[in-house]
């Protein structure tokens, strides 16, 4: 166990994490030169798309110390982005330390804060590393500086690397097995080990990420899952190189993966504890804390028969995303489907263009709400995700939405624009301080429901990609909503309707009306396209209707002629709409979701 190290990396989103795991891969030759790629850990086609991180990987790199002896490190890679905090928070409770990656010319953001901070509630060993030295821009000094103040680390003895160039790859490496301390456990104890990842195999089941603490387990024993007691027969463990790579026996300190032939696909879950059945553990590990989701939409299949085959991949996709929470909900315009909880706009993204690509589903979503408060008059509280539930606004006292404390780190040049951004979103009680002489940190209390959109994007373009931005809920505040509804062709149309507050339900619903008039396909008739608050008519788009030239064949001749004509043609526009049925491509759906970044 002295010879093993396990250890994650941790940074904030874009400051190199993915690009120092490839050095480090290569420098451990896991990997020909030929084989290589960029981003090597992040298997997901939507990742490398992005240049994101989604989900944390796990991979074992052998590594011959200075010292003559042979070490294994165990590397947990893990995203940056705010939405994604649970998948560290996971990766975490794996490991006994970690890297924490600082860009040299941005310095210290926002989720390297929340990040040290998740480091620190596990009690790991934190080495602090300076990447992109090589840039123009990279001032080692003030980073140094703000590892001080900031973070409260040894600026001395943070590592200079440039991952990109592969400077300091060697130092990284001795300083992980210096500095880091190996794992501790008892191997002879009853099996206890930590399930912090899964997927799932259509030929093998459920596959098993896992780290034991104390004990071992081998091919042919007998597991028992603490939360359910379900109990399985062990096929395989072994370790993750680029491909798993078959063991003998795991045993206390080592990360890796079991195979037990699992199909039923709920038993396994994040957080829980495997031990032995006959020979079984006192007590189980602390698992993770619980994830509350932030944002809600439903989801539906584009075709009714498509449901069972939803149900089934949002159970696999929970497996590999433990964050992601669902139950059954049904829409009079959609039939059945899911609501789904998600930790932020992007993980909702992310889990729509999942279920896409990897169970080849066409899928329309409701437009994301927050969970508010309703405080009806005979004393009734309510807690409504969806506005389809929301009550005749007669009965209801006060409603409460909830608010964030938001973070907001950016260069000076750019405060006034965020400032008005922040102010055209309610935002309250704000207050800024300068981290050093350029850079400053705004706090703002924030309605989430006006954070969900596209607030992040916004943020992005105002402060031409140097805003970074993280947050926390604080409390529910009382607050003046409004159920927004759209109309079409008079019909209501459910999937469409939105909780908002009052002063900004006109905006909405004519940005609303405005996409569905450029979405939806003209008809023989007029299409109204209205936004309403209960019967009050607020915004108004019409489609107008494919006409024929009724009076082409007139030629001269007395007006009144003509003017009958079209009577005549008004009167059998008037019946079409009556019997017409307008349908709504998916594309519709999604467009009222998208704000204008113009």
């Amino acid at each position: 166990m002295k010879q093993i190290r396990n250890f994650s990396i941790i940074a904030h989103i874009d400051h190199g994490k993915s690009t120092l795991s490839d050095r480090l891969i290569q420098a451990a030759d896991l990997v020909s030169e030929r084989d290589f790629k960029d981003q090597i850990l992040d298997t997901m086609d939507i990742e490398r798309e992005r240049g994101i991180t989604i989900k944390s990987q796990a991979i074992t790199l052998p590594y011959t110390a200075k010292d003559g002896k042979e070490y294994t490190l165990n590397l947990i890679d893990t995203p940056g982005h705010v939405d994604f905090t649970y998948e560290v928070s996971r990766s975490l409770a794996s490991c006994e330390g970690v890297l924490l990656i600082i860009d040299a010319s941005q310095g210290v953001e926002a989720q390297t804060l929340a990040n040290l901070y998740l480091a620190m509630e596990h009690d790991l060993e934190i080495v602090p590393v300076i990447n992109k030295i090589d840039l123009p821009s990279a001032d080692i000094e003030r980073v140094k500086q703000q590892i001080d103040e900031d973070l409260g680390l040894d600026p001395e003895n943070a590592l200079l690397v440039s991952a990109k160039e592969g400077i300091g790859i060697e130092d990284t490496l001795e300083a992980i097995v210096t500095e880091l301390p190996p794992p501790k456990g008892d191997p002879q104890a009853p099996l206890r080990a930590l399930i912090f990842d899964s997927h799932y195999d259509s030929y093998r089941g459920t596959i098993i990420h896992c780290r034991i603490f104390e004990g071992g387990v081998k091919a042919g024993d007998t597991i028992r899952f603490m939360s359910n007691n379900a109990t399985y027969r062990v096929e395989e463990v072994g370790i993750f190189k680029l491909v798993r790579a078959p063991l003998k026996a795991l045993t206390a300190g080592q990360v890796g993966y079991i195979i037990a032939g699992i199909k039923t696909v709920s038993d396994t879950r994040c957080g829980d504890t495997i031990t032995l059945h006959d020979r079984p553990c006192e007590a189980p590990l602390s698992g993770f804390k619980e994830v509350k989701p932030v944002v809600f939409s439903s989801i539906y299949p584009i075709a009714a028969d498509d449901y069972e085959e939803l149900a089934v991949a949002l159970e696999k996709l929970k497996l590999n995303d433990a964050s992601l929470s669902y139950e059954k909900d049904s829409s009079v315009a959609l039939g059945f489907g899911f609501r789904c909880g998600f930790l932020g706009l992007l993980h909702l993204e992310v889990v729509q263009e999942r279920l896409e690509r990897e169970f080849g589903l066409s899928l329309i979503l409701t437009a994301p709400s927050v969970q508010y408060k309703c405080y009806l008059h005979d004393g009734t509280a309510l807690v409504i995700d969806n506005p389809a539930l929301y009550p005749d606004p007669s009965t209801i006292d006060r409603t409460e939405e909830p608010y964030i404390r938001a973070a907001i780190m950016i260069p000076e040049r750019y405060m006034g624009a965020v400032m008005k951004l922040c102010l055209d979103r309610r935002g309250v009680n704000s207050n800024y301080q300068y981290l050093n002489s350029n850079r400053i940190e705004i706090t703002f209390e924030l309605p989430l429901a006006e954070v969900i959109y596209d607030f992040y994007d916004r943020l992005k373009t105002v402060t031409q990609g140097y805003g970074s931005f993280d947050y926390d809920l604080i409390d529910y505040r009382e607050s003046d909503l409004v159920k927004l509804d759209i109309l079409v062709n008079g019909e209501r149309v459910d999937a469409l309707s939105q909780l908002a507050h009052r002063d900004g339900a006109v905006e909405r619903a004519r940005h609303a009306c405005k996409k569905l008039k450029e979405e939806i396909p003209r008809q023989m008739f007029k299409i109204a396209i209205q936004g309403a608050i209960g019967a009050k008519i607020i915004s108004r788009e019409t489609i107008s209707a494919f006409r024929k030239d009724v009076t082409a064949k007139c030629y001269g001749g007395d007006i009144s002629r003509k003017r009958k004509l079209l009577e005549k043609q008004k009167k059998g526009k008037k019946r079409m709409k009556m019997v017409g049925n307008v349908m709504i491509p998916q594309s519709a759906f999604l467009s009222v979701l998208k704000t204008d970044t113009d």
